[in-house]
């Protein structure tokens, strides 16, 4: 397959630049009208912070049933895939 390459010009580079400019000023212009809607909240409560109190006791074995679960791990690690973009 052959590709045939055309030289953009001096003059043509000048008309993009100018038109790609036309394009951002029209666009700009348009998104400032654009009044942002903000949503009501859903729920309203009286209290919508937690108060801190003195906790619980910690669960010691937590991390060895951690461990126990993965299906991959290497010494103090859970090794997990990476997501691909």
């Amino acid at each position: 397959m052959d590709f045939l390459w055309h030289s953009v010009s001096e003059q043509e580079k000048e008309e993009i630049k100018n038109q790609a400019k036309g394009i951002m000023d029209n666009f700009s212009k348009k998104l400032s009208s654009v009044k942002e809607k903000i949503p009501e909240p859903l729920i309203e409560r009286e209290e919508f912070e937690r108060e801190e109190g003195e906790g619980n006791e910690p669960d010691f074995d937590f991390r060895k049933r951690m461990f126990e679960n993965a299906p991959n791990k290497n010494n103090d690690f859970i090794l997990t895939e990476k997501k691909k973009w």
